[in-house]
């Protein structure tokens, strides 16, 4: 019996060689590229020479093309800032509102102020500076020829007027009931207090104190006044407000 001889398979080689039709086509399109490039730099170059002007209106354009871009892209910047920080206040919010509220309390400062040392005009302006430091608004110095009693004027956290006049003593003269009735004649009329303080650096009489009462006014004296300025005592709003133990223990009376 007689096998037949299995012949190899026939590999089929990749000819390489050169196609004449697909270098021809490139060289005619390359040919168009290169004559549409010439034309369009001849008419560009004709423009030039023909209207100067439409170079200088397009390059304008380009520019501002350019610049408004560029501004567009600034102000996304921004944009996207400005929403990261709007996130960020939600967040810090949102763990405020989480947090515990706990009451907020006036520290004491170790403050000592020489009232004595001042001149009148500055015992007025240290005055208007506590008040300002306690949280009144528009506390200003008002004292002078025809003050009508008023020396300081300032506006309570709570939104009331408060009037004050400063009697800056030694301590031997003690502010009496004359003092007082000349206040209380035109802190309520004349300047619409809301609350009336007399600040002294001395005492107040018995009679002046009595009248005080009646009048409604707050009587602050050097004692008093040690404790609201190093912030152990109340402050004379807080007095008028209802506060008149904290007063007792300042050693001031309403």
């Amino acid at each position: 019996m007689t096998v037949p001889q299995q012949r190899p398979p026939v590999v089929k080689r990749r000819r390489y060689g050169f196609d004449l039709r697909s270098t021809a086509l490139f060289f005619v399109f390359l040919a168009v590229v290169v004559s549409v490039l010439g034309l369009a730099a001849r008419v560009a170059a004709s423009t030039v020479e023909r209207r100067p002007a439409w170079v200088f209106v397009l390059a304008v354009m380009a520019v501002a093309v350019f610049l408004g871009l560029r501004r567009r892209m600034r102000v996304a910047g921004v944009a996207r800032r400005a929403a990261a920080a709007l996130d960020e206040a939600a967040r810090v919010a949102a763990q405020e509102l989480e947090a515990p509220a706990l009451p907020r309390q006036r520290a004491a400062t170790e403050v000592v102020v020489d009232y004595d040392a001042l001149t009148p005009e500055e015992f007025e302006e240290a005055i208007a500076a506590l008040c300002e430091r306690d949280g009144c608004s528009g506390a200003e110095v008002v004292g002078g020829a025809g003050d009508l009693g008023a020396d300081v004027v300032a506006v309570t956290p709570d939104g009331r007027r408060v009037v004050i006049q400063c009697k800056q003593y030694g301590e031997s003269h003690r502010v009496g009931s004359q003092d007082l009735q000349r206040f209380g004649g035109t802190c309520y009329t004349v300047h619409e207090a809301d609350v009336a303080v007399l600040v002294s650096t001395s005492d107040f009489t018995a009679p002046a104190m009595e009248y005080a009462e009646q009048c409604g006014i707050v009587c602050v004296d050097r004692e008093a006044l040690e404790a609201w300025t190093d912030g152990t005592g109340p402050r004379p709003w807080d007095i008028a407000g209802g506060g008149a133990a904290g007063w007792e223990t300042a050693g001031a009376r309403f």
